[in-house]
């Protein structure tokens, strides 16, 4: 893994399990980008909510166009990892 691709890595995973730094809490930008294409996505402070098994969860959706509704957010497509170096070593980084 290259030096700019690890340290990016790292420094999603260190995003991911400091929820404080997030700007937008309770939301986290995250982007995919692979072979041309860019997949947004956001992940939410499970924790804080209560909610367990989502606290590694990629909502697949834009920051700026998220549901007006809680059932709608939680209805939407989602990958969910075991924790936070999964969701970077499947190439999602902090936007």
């Amino acid at each position: 893994m290259p030096a700019t691709t690890a340290c990016a890595a790292a420094r999603t995973v260190a995003f991911l399990s400091a929820p404080a730094l997030w700007p937008a809490w309770p939301f986290l930008p995250v982007v995919r980008r692979a072979g041309g294409r860019e997949d947004l996505g956001v992940v939410f402070d499970a924790r804080a909510a209560g909610l367990t098994g989502r606290s590694a969860t990629v909502y697949l959706t834009n920051v700026y166009d998220l549901p007006a509704t809680w059932a709608a957010f939680l209805a939407l497509p989602r990958e969910t990892y075991d924790g936070a170096d999964e969701v970077a070593a499947a190439g999602w980084a902090v936007d």
